[in-house]
């Protein structure tokens, strides 16, 4: 009998990464906190409610068009906070580094973390470093945690989705996963493509202090859009449907995963976040949106329906509907 191994598959974000949490690690680690399955933990301390995430970042390369594995486990931790409904405040560092990484590339990681955070205005606070033998690590991986501050009657959970939300993504999907694979693979296009590595935390605040009722906020990232609707879709018990024609995607960037065999539904994203909001406030939701300086290219791409629990439809351009399903297999590993 062939051992069962950990295989790459485990880390896409997409059905085999959501069997391994719900089989293996919550049964031993269940509470009511992690059960929720959000970006992060909220926390009831003496009070005051709390956000609390965590991520790992292991992207290959370190360096790629746009930015680097330091602003991007910066801003991943910051919008993990964010999409709680919270104002982040701390993060804190974990560096393991393989020996042999030049200085000059370590120096440049730092620098650009401390320029994410300051720009975010949170604060690095604590952080740890370990040093590992040369061909034990790839370069650098970084573990970031955060906490942030949820205001009263702020109440924002991928299970609050209700039949009637509009649903909008905040820009144009599918830009950061075709960056690491470009860059990756040594691809060369005409085209200026750039991860879109970025803080959401003063989008999202403008919402909450809009007064907005937002239901469902989440960015995502592993798995990509298609994934992160059906967890979604999976926590609330509701249908989803979404239009193939409102899609935001950059002409380059479709074109890049035509050719390559790519669904964009199903690439990584890093700057961008998801909005479930009720029809009543989708249309003020969306204004303020586009007013942030990652929000230009918003739009409504879809609704939450009572019918299809658990399912998200996509209505295509020739007119019919496909089903889109959770993530099956690891596009590309490593994106994050």
């Amino acid at each position: 009998m062939t051992e069962e191994k950990i295989l790459l598959d485990h880390g896409s974000g997409g059905k085999a990464s959501h069997s391994m949490f719900s089989d293996m690690i919550l049964p031993l680690f269940e509470n009511f906190e992690l059960s929720k399955q959000d970006d992060g933990a909220t926390l009831d301390v003496e009070g005051t409610t709390l956000a609390f995430s965590t991520d790992s970042y292991v992207v290959d390369p370190i360096f790629f068009p746009g930015g680097n594995i330091g602003d991007l486990a910066v801003n991943g931790t910051i919008n993990d906070i964010s999409m709680c409904g919270a104002t982040p405040k701390y993060i804190s560092v974990g560096l393991i580094i393989e020996e042999g990484l030049p200085i000059k590339d370590f120096k440049l990681i730092l620098e650009t973390m401390a320029t994410a955070a300051k720009k975010a205005g949170v604060k690095i606070v604590t952080g740890d470093t370990k040093v590992v033998p040369k061909g034990k690590a790839d370069k650098i991986f970084i573990n970031t945690s955060g906490i942030g501050v949820i205001s009263p009657n702020v109440n924002v959970s991928g299970s609050n989705a209700k039949p009637g939300d509009k649903i909008i993504v905040s820009g144009t999907i599918a830009d950061h996963g075709i960056t690491i694979l470009s860059s990756r693979e040594g691809l060369k296009f005409d085209s200026d493509i750039k991860t879109d590595s970025a803080p959401l935390n003063k989008m999202v605040q403008s919402i909450i202090q809009s007064n907005c009722d937002i239901h469902v906020l989440r960015d995502p990232t592993r798995g990509g859009l298609g994934t992160t609707l059906n967890e979604i879709a999976s926590q609330s018990n509701v249908g989803i449907k979404i239009d193939e024609q409102s899609l935001p995607i950059r002409g380059p960037v479709q074109g890049i995963c035509e050719l390559l065999g790519f669904d964009p539904l199903y690439v990584a994203n890093e700057g961008k976040l998801i909005a479930f909001v009720p029809q009543k406030d989708a249309q003020k939701t969306l204004e303020i949106i586009q007013r942030d300086e990652f929000g230009k290219d918003a739009v409504i791409i879809g609704e939450v329906t009572s019918e299809d629990s658990g399912k998200v439809f996509l209505k295509t351009t020739i007119g019919g509907l496909r089903i889109i399903d959770m993530l099956t297999g690891e596009q590309f590993p490593r994106i994050c």
